[in-house]
Order: C-alpha cells, then sequence, then structure tokens
C-alpha cells in the first residue's frame, strides 16, 4: 500500500495538484467519489463498488498531501485511536462507548 500512496503523491505532484489552496475543491471531489460509490452499492454493482472505494482513496490520499499530512500519518493516526476503542455492532453498525 506504501508504494500505491507513493504513485498517487507522485501523480499528484506531476499535476502541480498539491496546494493547500487547491484542499477545498479537493474535498469537493472526495465527496462526489463518495457518493459514486454509495450509488454503486445502492445498486449491487461490485466494480463500481471497488472503483467507487479506489477513487475515493485517491482522493483523500491527495488531500492530505495537500494539507501538509501523509496518508500513512492519518491513518496511523486513526488507528491509533480506535485499536482499543470498547462498543457494540447494532445491525451493522459499530457503536463506541462512552
Amino acid at each position: 500500500m506504501n508504494k500505491l500512496v507513493a504513485y498517487v503523491e507522485g501523480w499528484a505532484e506531476d499535476r502541480d495538484l498539491l496546494h493547500k489552496d487547491n484542499a477545498h475543491f479537493q474535498m469537493l471531489k472526495v465527496f462526489e467519489e463518495v457518493g459514486e460509490l454509495a450509488a454503486g452499492m445502492a445498486r449491487k454493482d461490485e466494480d463500481a463498488i471497488v472503483d467507487g472505494i479506489g477513487d475515493s482513496l485517491v482522493t483523500l490520499i491527495i488531500l492530505s498531501g495537500q494539507l501538509g499530512y501523509s496518508a500513512d500519518e492519518c491513518l496511523y493516526r486513526a488507528w491509533n485511536e480506535i485499536k482499543s476503542r470498547k462498543g457494540r455492532t447494532e445491525e451493522g453498525i459499530f457503536i463506541k462507548d462512552e
């Protein structure tokens, strides 16, 4: 995964996308791709689901770079928050303990 993240970061750099001023536009791309993922799930379209997950990851990797973070750092921080989290799953949704 680290190699793929580096490829995406290089692709974004080559296209001059990694500027903080572009972050609000990139956030719109994140929403667009997540919306396409949701549409794929609603249609039970496996190809659209896989494409939507991949495209969502790409847009988030670029956004993290625009904001001065590495995708690895963001994922690492999230993992450290959830790794010991306690809670329960109800109807397929994890509910964390308060």
